[in-house]
């Protein structure tokens, strides 16, 4: 089967690429691939809407996405051409985050098994991967913890591998509350509570660490939620936002009664973490 490719500027963020592969799939996009500065996505020919693609397009989510090209491809093996361009993500040397048809390799400590569905939450992106690299450097033996907007639970399954008790994950996109089942399954991981809600589903549940790699707004708007389910003494990891988002999230912080205990910051993304 012949298939389009359309080529987008790069997504700003992690949610506002989930965002766009999803809607992109709900108009008969099956496949997506990550470039340097662009986000490509694939559709069979029999299905192109360029109409419906546009109209996608005039959302105000999307407000700063272009529609670079639109090249009509050959018929060719497209498992093998996915499979052949997408690369393992390693942070710190420690941690590989790897899609099921790549091999194990032992010498990385924590070799987590992230299924590429539309490449969503696999750590290529910087927010991603500097949460991960905190947490790495964080003890989460024994800890109840919190993967809110937790996307294909890739953060949720590392802190169980870490050493974490209790884990709950929670999404409000039923694609990534779905995908997290068989992201769990496939890190042979079986007591990891998958829940699709908001931080309303947090519920009356405490924590002794909260991860939350969304977006500034919602970290904002949702703080308050997350401070009140966070033991004292916890701590919080934010990621999502940028550089000059951090004054007003450390702001918010403090005045919920949370302290900046460090931060990341690479090519504009920052990822935070807060003590209670």
């Amino acid at each position: 089967m012949n298939y389009v490719e359309y080529t987008f500027s790069a997504p700003s963020s992690d949610v506002q690429h989930d965002m766009l592969g999803a809607m992109l799939s709900g108009i008969g996009f099956e496949s997506f691939m990550d470039e340097a500065d662009a986000f490509k996505a694939y559709c069979p020919v029999n299905v192109r809407d360029d109409a419906a693609v546009a109209e996608l397009l005039l959302e105000a989510a999307f407000s700063d996405i272009s529609l670079l090209r639109v090249e009509e491809l050959p018929d060719k093996d497209w498992n093998e051409v996915w499979e052949a361009s997408y690369a393992p993500v390693v942070v710190d040397e420690r941690c590989r985050v790897r899609a099921p048809f790549h091999e194990t390799d032992p010498m990385f400590r924590y070799d987590l098994v992230i299924e590429p569905k539309m490449s969503f939450g696999t750590a290529n992106h910087e927010t991603t991967a500097q949460i991960i690299k905190l947490m790495l450097d964080t003890d989460f033996h024994n800890k109840d913890v919190l993967d809110m907007g937790s996307g294909t639970a890739v953060l949720a399954i590392l802190a169980k591998k870490t050493g974490a008790a209790r884990v709950v994950a929670i999404d409000n996109d039923e694609w990534a509350y779905r995908n997290a089942f068989t992201n769990v399954t496939l890190n042979g991981i079986d007591d990891i509570e998958i829940v699709l809600g908001d931080a309303l589903s947090i519920g009356d549940a405490h924590y002794d660490i909260i991860l939350a790699n969304i977006n500034r707004n919602i970290l904002l708007r949702d703080m308050k939620y997350y401070v009140e389910a966070l033991r004292p003494g916890g701590r919080i990891f934010f990621s999502g936002f940028y550089d000059e988002d951090l004054n007003s999230i450390g702001a918010e912080a403090q005045r919920l009664g949370l302290h900046l205990e460090r931060h990341l910051s690479r090519n504009g993304w920052v990822a935070a973490e807060f003590v209670r």
